[in-house]
């Protein structure tokens, strides 16, 4: 019976040198495999989706046109990422109601992926803290119509644990931020 060597890897099917993690310039962790419409990561050599630009400091106004283009597109794994931007450029009281929004688009997009535990969980956490930074006394912030967009994130919720893992068509059951269309 021969021995295994568990740190030895065949890295042939991968179309990649066996350099380890993939890095950006500033040598920080950064997945460079391709993905599709809803964040999944697909192999190398594949062509995916692009991916939406990182550490992007907007007006507030245009992060609510951005992630809502992409939840129209069927893109909420991508509307989490200009959420998490505004969040983490924004003033430090509505770090929580970009958060609560963020987590509410991660909701949509494992909902997406069929993950019924994920998806109810996440468009409730969301909710919850969207709402707990609405008790502040602001409902509409920037243009959102923040009541409907929380009811929405709980009835969604509700539906994907009724639908017992068929995937929600992200682009149809993406929420309107600012309200009826």
């Amino acid at each position: 019976m021969g021995t295994t060597d568990s740190t030895s890897t065949d890295h042939r099917s991968t179309g990649r040198a066996p350099a380890g993690r993939d890095r950006d310039d500033e040598g920080r962790a950064r997945n460079a495999r391709p993905r599709d419409g809803l964040g999944r990561p697909l192999p190398y050599g594949e062509e995916g989706v692009p991916r939406q630009p990182e550490g992007v400091v907007r007006r507030p106004e245009e992060s609510v046109c951005e992630a809502q283009r992409l939840l129209d597109e069927g893109k909420p794994f991508h509307a989490h990422e200009v959420f998490e931007d505004a969040w983490k450029s924004g003033p430090e009281e509505e770090r929580a109601l970009w958060r609560g929004l963020a987590q509410m688009a991660v909701g949509l997009t494992h909902a997406a992926r069929g993950n019924v535990t994920g998806g109810a969980r996440l468009l409730r956490r969301g909710a919850g803290a969207a709402e707990e930074w609405a008790a502040g006394g602001e409902l509409r912030p920037h243009g959102i119509d923040l009541a409907s967009v929380i009811a929405w994130a709980r009835e969604l919720a509700a539906e994907v644990e009724r639908g017992e893992g068929v995937p929600v068509d992200a682009g149809a059951q993406a929420p309107r931020l600012r309200g009826a269309a």
